[in-house]
C-alpha cells in the first residue's frame, strides 16, 4: 500500500473535509483566546488606567499597605514609608482609597498614570469598611471611573483588578468572582467579594472593574501563606462602599450609631438560636439608660427580625446617632420591647 500526502487538492481527501480545511486553518491563526471564548482586556484597560492611580505615604507610625505591601524603615524607625493605590472618582482630584493605606500618614503623594506627582489631603477615613478619600489639585480635570452596582454581581464573572503590585505601578490582572459576602473576620461590614484576579502587596485601594469599566469592589486583603498573591484576594463591594464615599464626601466622617453593649450569637442545648444575646452593657451608655440587661436576647430592631450578632451591630451601625429605635427582646422567657435613644460610636469623627 501506498501513503499519499493528505493536502486539500488530493484526490484522496474528502470533498467536505476539503471545503472545511480552509476555515479550521483561519481558526487557528486567531489568537488562542477568542478561540476559547476568553475575554480581550486590552480595550478596558486603556479605558480605566488613566483614572488609576498610586499612592506613596510617608509616616511615623505604620502606615502604608499594612496588608502587606512594600515598607521600608528610617535608620532610627521614626520613619515608614508605603505604597498602595487608589482611583479617581471626580476629575477634580478626588481619590479612593483603603483607610489602612494612609493610616496615620504625615505625607501622601499621589502619581497618575503620566507620572506627576501629586500632594494628597486626606479628606477623611471610616475604619470599619477601611476606606479612605483623598484630594488632590489637578491643574486640569483628571480621568474619572464611577462605582457600579456590586450587587448585579455573580459568582463566575470575569473581572479586572488594577494597581500598584510591590510598587511597580500601573498594572493590571484579571480574574472572575470566586465568591460574594465572604467574612473574614475584619469587622462588623465584613462582606467582601473574593476575586483570583492577582491582588499582591500594594494593590491595596486598588479598583476591581466589571467588564463594562465600572468599579465593583475596592481591593483591601489578601489571603497567602506567602504574602503573594495565592488566587485568594478581597475587594470591598462598591454597594458598601458608597454610602461611606458619600459621607466623606460631605462632611469628612461617617457618624454610626451604638448601642455599647458587647454582643455573641445565641445558643440552647448547642443548638443556635435567631437573636443576639446581651453579654455586657457598658455604664452609661445607650443601652444602659434604656434598661437593657446582661442576658437580654435582642431579636428584632424596628420590626426587622435580627437573626444573629452581627445582625445587630451592623444594624444600629447604619442608623444615624439620636434615633429612637425600637427593640423587640426575650427576658426570663418573656417577650418585649424597650425604645433606645442611638448613640453615636466612640471614637468617629
Amino acid at each position: 500500500m501506498t501513503l499519499r500526502p493528505t493536502t486539500p487538492d488530493s484526490p484522496a481527501l474528502p470533498r467536505r473535509l476539503a471545503l472545511l480545511l480552509p476555515a479550521a486553518l483561519a481558526a487557528c491563526a486567531q489568537p488562542a483566546a477568542a478561540q476559547r471564548g476568553l475575554p480581550d482586556f486590552a480595550d478596558l484597560a486603556e479605558r480605566v488606567l488613566p483614572a488609576v492611580v498610586s499612592i506613596q505615604v510617608t509616616s511615623r507610625e505604620g502606615a502604608g499597605d499594612q496588608r502587606g505591601g512594600p515598607v521600608e524603615r528610617g535608620r532610627r524607625g521614626q520613619l515608614v514609608q508605603g505604597a498602595g493605590s487608589g482611583f479617581i472618582i471626580e476629575p477634580s482630584g478626588i481619590v479612593v482609597t483603603n483607610g489602612h493605606v494612609v493610616g496615620n500618614a504625615t505625607r501622601v503623594t499621589v502619581t497618575t498614570q503620566d507620572g506627576t506627582d501629586y500632594v494628597a489631603r486626606v479628606i477623611g477615613a471610616d475604619e470599619l469598611t477601611d476606606i479612605a478619600l483623598l484630594r488632590i489639585t489637578p491643574r486640569a480635570p483628571l480621568a474619572a471611573v464611577s462605582l457600579g452596582a456590586s450587587g448585579t454581581m455573580r459568582v463566575g464573572q470575569w473581572v479586572m483588578a488594577a494597581g500598584n503590585p510591590f510598587g511597580l505601578g500601573g498594572s493590571v490582572t484579571s480574574g472572575i468572582i470566586s465568591a460574594r459576602g465572604r467574612d473574614i473576620g475584619a469587622g462588623p461590614f465584613d462582606d467582601f467579594i473574593q476575586t483570583d484576579a492577582p491582588i499582591n502587596p500594594g494593590n491595596s485601594g486598588g479598583p476591581l472593574f466589571s467588564m463594562q469599566g465600572e468599579v465593583i469592589g475596592i481591593n483591601t486583603a489578601i489571603y497567602s501563606p506567602s504574602g503573594a498573591s495565592a488566587g485568594i484576594g478581597f475587594a470591598v463591594p462598591s454597594d458598601l462602599a458608597r454610602p461611606v464615599i458619600e459621607a466623606l464626601l460631605r462632611g469628612g466622617r461617617v457618624d454610626r450609631g451604638w448601642l455599647g453593649v458587647s454582643v455573641s450569637d445565641a445558643e440552647e442545648q448547642g443548638r443556635r438560636q435567631r437573636g443576639a444575646l446581651i453579654m455586657g452593657v457598658e455604664r452609661g451608655s445607650p443601652a444602659a439608660r434604656a434598661g437593657l440587661r446582661q442576658g437580654d436576647l435582642v431579636t428584632a430592631l424596628n420590626g426587622e427580625a435580627v437573626t444573629t450578632s452581627r445582625a445587630l451591630v451592623r444594624g444600629v451601625a447604619v442608623l444615624p446617632p439620636g434615633e429612637t429605635v425600637r427593640l423587640t427582646l426575650q427576658r426570663a422567657g418573656r417577650n418585649q420591647e424597650i425604645a433606645v435613644q442611638i448613640g453615636r460610636r466612640p471614637g468617629e469623627g
